[in-house]
């Protein structure tokens, strides 16, 4: 088995202690593959939209994003981790899935991406817990994964672990055990499913790039779905 873990921030605070708590017991049974941000990152996507149309390959951080998505692609489950900055992911966190705009559904998803499962690790000192997850999740939504769970935290005291209440460390440990409990009983070889919300996305794109691609044939995410075969008969979430 193997994870792939995005970690928001280099920082070993509370939400790096609450991710060490969920692997705890995937330790000695998974290959475990970790990037922190920003030193594992990219640098900021500067909106030149060359991912689009002429290929990802082609991005000035292209060395990173690859060494990147090939081990999301490779692995059976995904965790994200990020406390909140202002309501919201790091700005670490935002500029790496920004990178992976060209893999969201109405361009080139990765096939490898339906059927995967994802945990959200993230708290707030008193709110912004649930934008944080929410914004992680758009991106893993898009990119075709159904399986998505959120472990999120207020910590309403202060942001060092040793100076909260017994109580809310033994309420947050608690919490993160039961999720990763639950992810550790998983048979993962065998592919989640792909719910409702993620075909209705799928089918619209389809009907889209359609239509884009009898204006163009030569668009390039036209082209990436007629050679998937999205446009026939063939769907990424079904074995070939």
């Amino acid at each position: 088995m193997k994870i792939t873990v995005v970690n928001g921030t280099e920082k070993h605070g509370i939400t790096y202690k609450l991710k060490e708590m969920f692997l705890e017991p995937f330790k000695d049974k998974a290959e475990i593959t970790e990037f922190y941000l920003p030193k594992d990152g990219p640098g900021y996507c500067v909106g030149c939209i060359t991912c689009f149309g002429k290929g990802e390959k082609l991005c000035k951080d292209a060395a990173c994003i690859q060494k990147i998505e090939k081990a999301l692609l490779e692995a059976d489950l995904l965790v994200f981790t990020s406390p909140s900055y202002v309501m919201h992911p790091t700005g670490a966190m935002k500029a790496l899935l920004d990178h992976f705009g060209y893999r969201w559904m109405p361009h080139r998803p990765a096939k490898e991406m339906f059927g995967k499962r994802a945990v959200i690790i993230t708290q707030a000192l008193g709110a912004g817990e649930g934008s944080t997850a929410k914004d992680i999740k758009d991106s893993l939504s898009w990119w075709g994964i159904s399986y998505i769970k959120i472990c999120k935290f207020k910590l309403m005291g202060d942001v060092v672990w040793d100076r909260l209440s017994e109580k809310k460390r033994r309420s947050m440990t608690n919490g993160i055990a039961r999720m990763a409990k639950k992810f550790a009983a998983i048979d993962y070889s065998k592919k989640a499913g792909t719910n409702l919300i993620t075909k209705v996305k799928f089918y619209m794109v389809r009907s889209m790039q359609t239509g884009l691609g009898k204006e163009n044939p030569e668009y390039t995410d036209f082209k990436y779905w007629k050679a998937n075969g999205w446009l026939g008969s063939v769907r990424p979430w079904k074995a070939a």
